[in-house]
Parts: structure tokens; sequence; C-alpha cells
């Protein structure tokens, strides 16, 4: 590894201070086998997918929670088919004493299942809150979203962050990841100005196979022209390979400066799985010390 400047080498290990981690309902068994390189407390998010039932999510959060860490299960808007369903899930966190912090999101389906077309119309139904969640994260995208305008975005993230602060609830943005960290300073600083003043999540992926990440991308409307792969330390010419964030987390230190950019952390997205993401920010922050 690289040396990093003394500077820029404690901005960087600063960052993942408090970093979060995401998995999936089925990841149970990895979670088992990384927990011993992960920092007891770190928050994980645990996803809503469509093939995964409410039992198996329930079971992933409670499985969070007794290894020590803090579970933030996801609540896909658009798949859930009524209120009360909705109110089932959040009364089965409640009971599971998993509820205090939750992630909020539209979801994949083109159509809602159910009366909810996105993650504000949860919040504004006042649930989330009657059931005990007191932190509520919500998705921030700066490299746009391939089926959601620019504008149409903005507003959303406006009318979230309103919503958690009237509702006297805390709240952050996770973001969408990417390889290039240029859009994602210019978000920072549009995101500050327009007055939205919410802790943000910098998604990046954990280390994984280069094929993967790519797979990813292109699913996501993730940017991967040929100099952003590089900038990142993609090979696309070996796509046998794997990548981890070295440079992006290089860069973003770099680059952060609080006054313009605000509160900013990290958040994982484990395509690599969850132990060789938690080995690796380990590894990443011990050669890094300074």
């Amino acid at each position: 590894m690289n040396p990093l400047s003394t500077a820029s080498a404690a901005v960087s290990t600063s960052l993942l201070e408090d970093f979060s981690l995401e998995m999936t309902g089925k990841d149970v068994p990895k979670l088992e086998e990384a927990r011993h390189s992960i920092p007891q407390g770190t928050r994980i998010n645990v996803t809503f997918l469509g093939n995964e039932n409410l039992e198996l999510r329930l079971e992933a959060s409670r499985a969070v929670k007794r290894l020590g860490f803090v579970p933030v299960p996801h609540i896909s808007a658009r798949r859930l088919g009524s209120q009360a369903e909705f109110e089932e899930f959040l009364a089965r966190l409640r009971a599971d004493g998993t509820c205090a912090n939750v992630f909020t999101v539209g979801g994949d389906p083109t159509r809602p299942e159910g009366p909810y077309e996105d993650s504000l119309a949860l919040i504004e139904t006042g649930l989330l809150r009657e059931y005990g969640v007191r932190h509520i994260s919500v998705s921030g995208y700066p490299e746009g979203h391939p089926d959601i305008a620019g504008d149409a975005l903005w507003s959303a993230l406006r009318e979230k962050s309103a919503s958690i602060a009237a509702q006297e609830l805390d709240g952050s943005v996770i973001t969408q990841f990417g390889f290039d960290v240029d859009p994602v300073l210019a978000w920072l600083e549009q995101v500050r100005a327009e007055g939205i003043t919410l802790p943000v999540r910098i998604g990046v992926p954990g280390p994984a196979g280069v094929r993967r990440l790519m797979s990813y991308a292109t699913r996501f409307g993730v940017g991967t022209s040929a100099s952003i792969a590089k900038k990142y330390g993609l090979s696309i010419t070996n796509l046998m390979g794997t990548a981890g964030p070295d440079k992006f987390l290089r860069a973003l230190a770099d680059g952060y400066d609080p006054a313009r950019h605000g509160d900013i952390k990290i958040h994982f997205y484990t395509f690599g799985g969850l132990r060789a993401t938690s080995e690796w920010i380990a590894q990443f922050r011990k050669d890094n010390l300074v």
C-alpha cells in the first residue's frame, strides 16, 4: 500500500471510526463468521429484498443485535402490500428491540405493491415514530438515479429531511456507492447549500471481484468509464481481478472539508462478503495509523 501523508492518513482513518455495513437476510451465517473482525456497536443495515420474507428479515435483525451490533432494518416502501403489513413489521421489530434505527427506501418495484409510493410516504405516516423508531436513514444519489429526475431527487431529500426534523427524530443519509470521489464531494456541497444538515454516510464498495463490481455498477447506473475505473483502481481488462476502495478513501480524505461538506462517515456495501470487508477495514486502519 502506498504511504499516505500524515494529514491524509489521519482523515482516512477517522472517517472509518464509525463505519457501517450492509447484509441481507440470508447473511446471518456470514455475520457469525465475521463477528470478531467487526467492532462492537457497529451499525449493520439489513436489506429488504423481494426474495426474502418477513421472518428472514426479522431473524437477521435479531442476530445483529445478539452479536453486539446495532441493527438498521430496511423498509422498502413499494414492496409493502398494505398499512397492516407495514405495522406488522414495525410491531415485530419493536417486540424484538430492533426498531430504534431504520433505513427507508422506495425500492425496486416500478409500481407500488400497496399504498406507499416512496420512502417519504412511510415517514409522513408517523408510524415509524409511533412504533419506537428514533433514527431514520434515507437514500442519497451523488450520481443521480437512472429512473428519477435530478430535481425530484433533491425535492425528495429536502422533504424527507424536513419531515424527520418535524417529528423530532434523528436522521442521516446513506448514499449509493460510486467509484469517483469528485461527484460525491460536489453533491455534498449542494446538500449543505440546500440547507440539509443531516449526517451523510458515503456508500463505498467493500473489496470484491471486478466483474461483480462492474455488474452492480451497471445495475445501479454508477459511472464506470475507463478514466473513472483507472482512478478507482479497477482493471476493466482484467475482470478476474479484485479491487478495494483504497484509492477512493484516500481521494475522499484529501478532498474532504468539514466546513463545506459537513458530517460524513462511511457505509460499506459488502459485495465481496462481510468478513472480507471487515478484515479489509481493520487492515487499512492498521496500515495507516499515524
